[in-house]
């Protein structure tokens, strides 16, 4: 059997695959196009696919060989799922790997946003430090005050128990109650309108959804305390990336920190002068570990798919039952 793998990998990963399968692999540190996969999956059994590849209706019809989609990622939202369930193609992904990996960087965000570590950096390499001096670059504290999580499924529950040590008083919101965040952490679930207006700290981890879909617009970003902080490591398009611009430039709020953005990779410049805010390029699960562990759990999906099995982490798995009584 024949894989095509749209962007190299950790090596344990591609070892595990070689072992099965021919390669094809894209060895270009890019992106692909649509087209470019398109040809890469002609007479391919399997499509190795990382999150930044649209993987739409045109590609999942595009090679009648093709029987496998295993995601190099957590998120799905770039691949068709209906067209491949349609089509009888599992698609796997890698969740769970990356959990406290991503919240672990959500706090990095938080730190540097509130302590000004970026423009602090900045302002030293620069020759502007002259000294101690008593109203130098002055940032918050981050001990008891108030964090707000919106979503509180692995990531937001793993980033929320990480609050423990600074003895936060925790809001969230979610559809379901997270009793293990209540017994803990003496967490409160409020609605997304109260946790706006009291939390000191708010962090995203919500999936994109039509319904999570600029969930934080100009409305919710006036809501925030003008000394309040924003951290987003989930989805860009969750944050309507312009009334945040304006909110940062305006200070209607303290900063934010990013990892993900509307029209990712694209940036607005407006966006990248801005001094209260960090931008890091999309490296929420960017550790040697966790990203050679995605890899490994990729290449397991595929392979047990490719001969017959139900993929670890299937995510549509209804295509096995759909097989079964066809």
């Amino acid at each position: 059997m024949k894989i095509f793998v749209t962007r190299q990998i950790p090596q344990p990963g591609l070892d595990a695959l070689k072992k099965e399968f021919t390669i094809d692999m894209n060895l270009s540190d890019r992106v692909l196009t649509k087209e470019e996969i398109i040809k890469g999956i002609k007479d391919k059994d399997g499509l190795l696919c990382l999150l930044t590849d649209p993987i739409d209706k045109d590609v999942i019809y595009a090679e009648p060989s093709l029987k496998m989609i295993a995601s190099y990622a957590v998120g799905y939202d770039n691949i068709d799922i209906a067209a491949a369930t349609k089509r009888g193609i599992p698609v796997s992904n890698t969740p769970g790997v990356l959990t406290e990996t991503t919240a672990e960087l959500a706090w990095a965000l938080l730190f540097s946003v509130t302590r000004r570590i970026v423009e602090g950096d900045t302002f030293t390499r620069t020759g502007n430090f002259k000294g101690w001096a008593p109203m130098l670059m002055l940032g918050q504290d981050v001990s008891q005050k108030t964090l707000g999580v919106i979503g509180t499924g692995r990531i937001g529950t793993a980033f929320a128990l990480k609050s423990k040590g600074f003895h936060m008083n925790v809001l969230y919101t979610d559809e379901q109650r997270n009793e293990q965040l209540e017994q803990q952490l003496g967490a409160r679930r409020v609605p997304l309108i109260t946790l706006l207006k009291e939390s000191d700290f708010i962090s995203i981890h919500v999936p994109l959804t039509k319904e999570t879909f600029h969930l934080i617009d100009e409305k919710e970003l006036r809501l925030m305390k003008k000394t309040a902080v924003l951290i987003n490591t989930a989805r860009g398009p969750i944050i309507n990336e312009k009334a945040l611009t304006r909110a940062l430039s305006e200070q209607w709020i303290f900063g934010a920190g990013l990892d993900v953005y509307e029209k990712e990779p694209e940036i607005s410049e407006e966006l990248k002068r801005l001094d209260n805010v960090v931008l890091q390029p999309h490296v929420g699960s960017g550790t040697i570990e966790t990203r050679t562990k995605m890899a490994l759990m990729a290449a397991e999906n595929m392979i047990i798919g490719l001969k017959g099995g139900i993929p670890p982490n299937c995510i549509n798995k209804e295509v096995f039952h759909k097989k079964s009584i066809t």
